[in-house]
C-alpha cells in the first residue's frame, strides 16, 4: 500500500518545529516533527483506505468503549498482531476511508490509554512512534487536532523476542565490518578502522582489514527502541533485555571472496540484504556482483551510503543516480528513496518489503550521523515471514540445515544452522546426513540453544545450535537434520531451470561450475541440455546436473546459484532423481 509520509510535513528540515511526545501515563518520551505550520494547500488530508488484511489499523478514536466493544477490540488487536508476526501498526484519528480528522488532546489521552489496556490483556508494548498536529481553520479558535501512529508489539509465547536476519554485502573497504562494530560495540570509529577489529575472526583479516569468513553479530531494541549492544554486556544479557533482535550477518566484499558471500546469502537465508556503499570511490563492480544476487535471490534490501563525512552533497546526488541506474541494468524495479528524517524512516519501514521502494541512508561512522536512522529503521523492520507462512512451515516435518560443525568436550557434537521448517524439541529423534554413501544416521538432539541462551524448542526459520547424544564422523556443511518420517534420500542428478546472467561464449554439455543451492556448495557437470544445444547470456534453459563429490538432499523449488570464474547464473530445482539407499528409521 502507499506510503505513509502523507500524515507529516514534507519539509523535513532540520528547523521545522517540534513537538513532544507523551508516553500513555503522560510522560515525555521523545520529540518529533510537528506539522503546525501547514497550509490547507500543501497538508493532504487523506490516507489510502485500511487494508482488510495486514497489520495496520485505523481507528477514529477509542474513548470509554463498552465492555463488549472493549473485547471485540482486543479480538481485533490480536488478529492484527497475528498478522504482523507480532507487531501491529495502529493509526488513532483516522477514519477507515483514510481521511484524517484528528482529536483533541483528551480525547487522544483517552484513546491511548485504551489502546495501552487492550495490549495490556494481550501481554503487549505500546510505543507512539509519531504524533501529528492537523491544522483545523474552521473549527472555533482554529485549535489543531491530533493523529497519532502506534507501535503494538508482542513477543511470541515460547520465544524472548522477535528476530530478523539481515546480510551486510558490499565492496571491499566500504566499511561494513567498521559499521557492524560501531552498531555492535555502541563506539564510533576513528577513522583508522578501530571499529572493525572486534568483527574479524582470523589474523590474516586483522592484518589486510579485509573480511574473508561469514561472522555473525546481534544487535538489540527494547520495547521503544534503544539500542541495547555490548555496552550492556555480554550477548546473554542482549538477548534477556531485548524484545527485537537483529542478527547481521558480515559477508566478504573481496572479489576473490565471492565464493564465500554467495554461500553466505544462499545457505543462512536473510530476510534483508543491506548493501553498504563507501561514498568514495562510489558504486564498484562487486557492488553490482553483489546486487545481481540479491534480486536473483529476491531479497528485500536497504542501501547505506558510508563515509558521507569524505564526501559532498553533490556526490552523494552521483551516487544515488549510479544506484538508480545499476538497479535497473540487473532488472530491479523498485526506487531508491533517500532518508532525510526519522519520520521518512517511520514511511519507509510501513511499507517494507511489500512496496517498491529501497531506503537510502547516508551515514559516517566518525561523526555519527545518520546512524540514529539505521537504527531506527532495523528497530521497525517487519519479520520476514507472515503469520500464514510461519504456521503453514510449523506444521511441517522438521528440517534443518547445517551451516557450522563443532566438537566441544565433555559435550560431543555440536551443529550450527538454520532450521528451515517445523519444531524441534530436545530428545527429538532425527535422521543426519546424507553421508558419503547417501545414508543417513540416527541421532538424538540432546539441547537446543538460541543467541547462545538455552531453549526448550526451536520453530521454523529460527537459528540455532543443538548438541547430539553421540559423536559424529564425517560431518561436513550442507548435511541437513530431518524427520525419519520423511523418508528421506539423498540426490546425485537433479534438473534444473536456469538463467544465464554471463557467459564468455555459451555453456554446452560437460560443463562444470560450482552450485549452491541452500547450504550446499559443491562442484557440478551439466549431464544434459534439454530442448536446445547451448545457452548463452541472457537466455534460460532446463538442464540436468551432476553432484561430483558425494549426494546431497535437495528439495524442489528450491533456488540455485552457479558460478565459474566470471560465468554466473541462477534458478530454480524443478525435479530430483533420488537413489535407494539402506537408511534406519530409528535411533
Amino acid at each position: 500500500m502507499d506510503s505513509f509520509v502523507s500524515l507529516f510535513d514534507p519539509d523535513t528540515s532540520d528547523e521545522s518545529p517540534t513537538s513532544v511526545t507523551l508516553d500513555l501515563l503522560g510522560n515525555a518520551i521523545s520529540s518529533v516533527p510537528a506539522t503546525d505550520n501547514l497550509s490547507p494547500d500543501t497538508f493532504i488530508q487523506h490516507l489510502p483506505p485500511e487494508p482488510q488484511i495486514g497489520n495496520i489499523e485505523y481507528k477514529l478514536k477509542l474513548v470509554n468503549p463498552t465492555r463488549q466493544r472493549f473485547e471485540h477490540l482486543v479480538t481485533q488487536m490480536k488478529w492484527r498482531l497475528r498478522e504482523g508476526q507480532g507487531e501491529a501498526i495502529y493509526e488513532i484519528g483516522v477514519e477507515d476511508s483514510g481521511l484524517l480528522r484528528g482529536l483533541n488532546d483528551e480525547e487522544m489521552s483517552s484513546s491511548l490509554r485504551t489502546l495501552n489496556e487492550m495490549a495490556k490483556r494481550l501481554g503487549a508494548t505500546t510505543t507512539v512512534l509519531r504524533r501529528t498536529v492537523i491544522p483545523c481553520l474552521n473549527e472555533p479558535g482554529n485549535k489543531a487536532r491530533v493523529v497519532s501512529e502506534v507501535l503494538i508489539r508482542k513477543l511470541p509465547d515460547d520465544s524472548p523476542s522477535i528476530d530478523v536476519r539481515v546480510a551486510v554485502m558490499g565492496n571491499a573497504d566500504a566499511g561494513k565490518s567498521t559499521l557492524l562494530g560501531v552498531i555492535t560495540q555502541g563506539e564510533l570509529d576513528d577513522g583508522r578502522g578501530r571499529a572493525r577489529l572486534n568483527m574479524f575472526r582470523h589474523l590474516h583479516e586483522v592484518q589486510s582489514g579485509r573480511t574473508s569468513s561469514i561472522s555473525h553479530e546481534i544487535v538489540g531494541f527494547d520495547a521503544q527502541g534503544r539500542v541495547i549492544n555490548y555496552q550492556e554486556g555480554s550477548a546473554e544479557t542482549i538477548c534477556e533485555t531485548s524484545s527485537k533482535l537483529v542478527t547481521l550477518i558480515d559477508l566478504a566484499g573481496h572479489a576473490k571472496y565471492l565464493r564465500t558471500t554467495i554461500r553466505g546469502v544462499s545457505g543462512y537465508s536473510p530476510h534483508y540484504i543491506m548493501f553498504v556503499i563507501s561514498a568514495v570511490p562510489g558504486f564498484t563492480k562487486i557492488t553490482k556482483e553483489h546486487l545481481s544476487l540479491a534480486v536473483a535471490l529476491q531479497i528485500p534490501m536497504m542501501i547505506v551510503i558510508s563515509k558521507m563525512d569524505l564526501t559532498t552533497e553533490d556526490g552523494l546526488d552521483q551516487i544515488l543516480s549510479d544506484v538508480e541506474d545499476h538497479l535497473t541494468d540487473v532488472g530491479c524495479k523498485k526506487t531508491p528513496v533517500r532518508i532525510y528524517s526519522e519520520t521518512d524512516v517511520i514511511s519507509v519501514a510501513a511499507t517494507q518489503p511489500s512496496e517498491e521502494v529501497i531506503p537510502l541512508i547516508s551515514l559516517s561512522n566518525v561523526t555519527g550521523e545518520g546512524l540514529s536512522w539505521l537504527s531506527k529503521l532495523m528497530f521497525l523492520l517487519p519479520p520476514g515471514l507472515t503469520a500464514a507462512e510461519r504456521e503453514q512451515l510449523e506444521k511441517e516435518l522438521p528440517e534443518f540445515q547445517i551451516d557450522e560443525t563443532f566438537w566441544i568436550p565433555r559435550v560431543g557434537t555440536i551443529l550450527g544452522g538454520l532450521l528451515t521448517q517445523g519444531v524441534i524439541k530436545e530428545k527429538t529423534s532425527m535422521l543426519l546426513g546424507p553421508l558419503d554413501d547417501g545414508s543417513f544416521q540416527p541421532v538424538c538432539v540432546n539441547s537446543i540453544r538460541r543467541h547462545k541462551t538455552p531453549c526448550l524448542m526451536a520453530r521454523a526459520s529460527q537459528s540455532v545450535s543443538l548438541s547430539l547424544d553421540l559423536e559424529v564422523t564425517r560431518l561436513r556443511k550442507g548435511m541437513v537434520l530431518v524427520s525419519p518420517q520423511s523418508c528421506p534420500k539423498a540426490t546425485w542428478l537433479f534438473q534444473a531451470d536456469i538463467c544465464v546472467v554471463y557467459h564468455a561464449t555459451a555453456i554446452c554439455k560437460g560443463f562444470q561450475t560450482t552450485v549452491y543451492i541452500g547450504n550446499v556448495r559443491q562442484t557440478a557437470k551439466i549431464e544434459e541440455i534439454l530442448s536446445v544445444s547451448r545457452i548463452s547470456t541472457n537466455e534460460r534453459a532446463s538442464v540436468v546436473f551432476r553432484l561430483m563429490k558425494h549426494p546431497e538432499y535437495l528439495k524442489v523449488g528450491s533456488k540455485i546459484v552457479f558460478c565459474n570464474g566470471t560465468s554466473k547464473g541462477f534458478g530454480t530445482v524443478v525435479h530430483l532423481y533420488p537413489f535407494e539407499t539402506k537408511t534406519p528409521l530409528s535411533p
